[in-house]
């Protein structure tokens, strides 16, 4: 399997001006890469959620002025979309990788997802130390659970219940310089490993299609 690595060159691509420049670099560099990646992650996901898995890239149709700043792979259990459903991403910004389970505000069902989540809210505080919590998938700050507390982390997720443009994404960072970066397939191992800890929470979230 020729998995793929993320350099310099590709997280350079966001400081490129304008949004076409920038979408022709992101489609020449990146998407190729998350084409590479994301093939055998849905598989690998499929096997392990027990249901069929499709990968789907970003595409930044929306945007008609702003360049993204940054630009992702789902991999979902809707082969039409991923906006409305629980999902698996990876992505970058211009200064880390980001692999998220990722609840964003399209969620038809967000608040009962948000209360299944807020029972599991001991389980999520027990993740190992270096995951982390994002409120919104188009910005870069997120917090560490060591920066967190359980006052913290309910609040994170009463927002997420609560508010119309509420989001949960919960996952880990890998910051640009990292070698691990270099290693394809020590990326795609450390990836995984992150999705199978988050399993459980997409299992308890997730209304399965027949």
């Amino acid at each position: 399997m020729n998995l793929p690595t993320f350099t310099q060159h590709d997280f350079q691509t966001f400081e490129i001006d304008g949004l076409e420049p920038r979408m022709e670099a992101i489609r020449e560099r990146i998407q190729p890469k998350f084409k590479a990646l994301g093939e055998p992650l849905a598989d690998e996901l499929s096997d392990l959620t027990g249901n069929d898995m499709f990968l789907h890239i970003a595409k930044h149709a929306r945007r008609k002025t702003n360049p993204p700043t940054d630009t992702w792979l789902a991999v979902a259990h809707d082969n039409r979309g991923y906006k409305k459903h629980p999902h698996f991403q990876v992505g970058l910004f211009d200064d880390h990788l980001f692999m998220w389970l990722a609840y964003i505000y399209e969620l038809p069902n967000k608040k009962e997802i948000a209360e299944r989540l807020l029972a599991q809210q001991t389980h999520l505080e027990q993740l190992p130390n270096d995951y982390a919590v994002s409120l919104d998938h188009t910005k870069k700050n997120a917090q560490t659970l060591v920066e967190m507390d359980s006052e913290d982390m309910e609040k994170s997720l009463v927002r997420f219940r609560d508010v119309k443009k509420g989001e949960f994404l919960i996952g880990r960072q890998i910051a640009h310089d990292d070698p691990l970066l270099g290693d394809g397939e020590k990326l795609f191992t450390t990836i995984m490993e992150t999705f199978r800890t988050l399993q459980p929470f997409y299992e308890q979230t997730t209304q399965m299609h027949t």
